[in-house]
C-alpha cells in the first residue's frame, strides 16, 4: 500500500468518477451487517461512525438496521451520492471530511466505530488511535473488506488478462483462489487500544457486463497510480481483449471479512 502522500493522493481519486464507483463496486452481504449487529451487541438507535462510506454502500445496511450513522467521507462527489442513497433515513448524516481532520463535536456516544474497505487509506498513526480516543471502554471497532479471489474454474478471461497486467508491467500476484484467503485480523498495533472478540469471512460473487467491468478497473486505485497514458493503454489492451472474446458477461469472485473488536 503507498505511503504517506502517495496514498492520501490516490484515496482523492475515487471521487473523480464516482457514479462509475457506485455502480460497479460489489455490495458486501446482508449477513455481513447481522453479524455486525449480533457480534457487536448493537441495538437500533446506538450511534456509529463510519469511517469512509463512499457512496454510503455499507451506510444503507447499516441504516436500515436502525443505527444513528454519522458517515465521513472525503470525495465531496462520493458525500453527494451517499447523501442521496441515505435521505430517508433521519439518523443518518454525512460529512465531507477525511477521517484525520474530522471532529466528534456531538455530545450522544459513539456505541461504534466501523470502516468498510477503507482502512487502509487511513494514516497509521490515527488508524486505531483515533477511533479508541472516540469510543468509551466497551465500545466496538468494526473492520469490513471485499477481496479479490480467482477460483481454480474462474472463466478464461481471468487467467489471460495477466497478461495484460504483464505487459505493463505491474507488481503484484493475481488473486488467489478463494479457499486461500482466510478471515481478518486486528495487527499487532491496534492491540493497545482494541481486543478482537470475532471474525468472519463471506465468499460472494458479483456479475459485470464488459464495459461495466471496465468502468470498474478503471476506479481501481492500482490502475490511476499508473499515471493517465499507461491507464489508458492498460484499459485500451483489457478492452481490446473483451472484445476479441465478445464482450461476455463476467463473473467476479470475492471474499468479504469482518473483524470485531472491543475498547480496552
Amino acid at each position: 500500500m503507498p505511503e504517506d502522500g502517495s496514498r492520501r493522493e490516490l484515496r482523492g481519486g475515487f471521487d473523480a468518477d464516482a457514479e462509475a464507483y457506485d455502480r460497479t463496486r460489489p455490495v458486501l452481504p446482508g449477513a455481513l451487517f447481522d453479524d455486525l449487529l449480533r457480534a457487536a451487541g448493537l441495538r437500533p438507535g446506538d450511534r456509529v461512525v463510519e469511517i469512509g462510506c463512499g457512496t454510503g454502500q455499507a451506510t444503507v445496511p447499516l441504516a436500515e438496521r436502525g443505527l444513528a450513522v454519522t458517515a465521513v467521507e472525503l470525495g465531496a462527489a462520493l458525500a453527494a451520492l451517499a447523501r442521496a442513497r441515505t435521505a430517508g433515513f433521519p439518523l443518518v448524516s454525512v460529512v465531507t471530511s477525511s477521517f484525520e481532520d474530522w471532529q466528534n463535536t456531538s455530545a450522544v456516544p459513539v456505541r461504534a466505530v466501523t470502516v468498510f474497505n477503507a482502512l487502509h487509506w487511513i494514516d497509521p498513526g490515527v488508524r486505531y488511535a483515533k477511533p479508541a480516543a472516540i469510543l468509551a471502554r466497551g465500545g466496538i471497532m468494526a473492520v469490513g473488506s471485499c477481496r479479490w479471489a480467482r477460483p481454480a474454474d474462474a472463466e478464461p478471461f481471468w487467467f489471460e488478462v495477466q497478461e495484460d497486467y504483464r505487459a505493463m508491467e505491474v507488481a503484484g500476484e493475481p488473486p488467489p483462489p478463494p479457499e486461500q484467503i482466510g478471515k481478518w485480523h486486528f495487527p499487532d498495533e491496534a492491540r493497545a487500544y482494541f481486543d478482537e472478540v470475532a471474525s468472519f469471512r463471506y465468499p460472494l460473487r458479483w456479475s459485470y457486463t464488459a464495459a461495466d467491468y471496465l468502468a470498474q478497473l478503471s476506479t481501481q486505485s492500482g490502475t490511476r497510480a499508473m499515471g493517465p497514458a499507461r491507464a489508458g493503454e492498460f484499459l485500451a489492451r483489457v478492452r481490446d481483449r473483451l472484445d476479441a472474446m465478445g464482450s461476455p458477461n463476467l463473473t467476479a469472485t470475492f471474499v468479504g471479512q469482518l473483524a470485531i473488536a472491543v475498547r480496552h
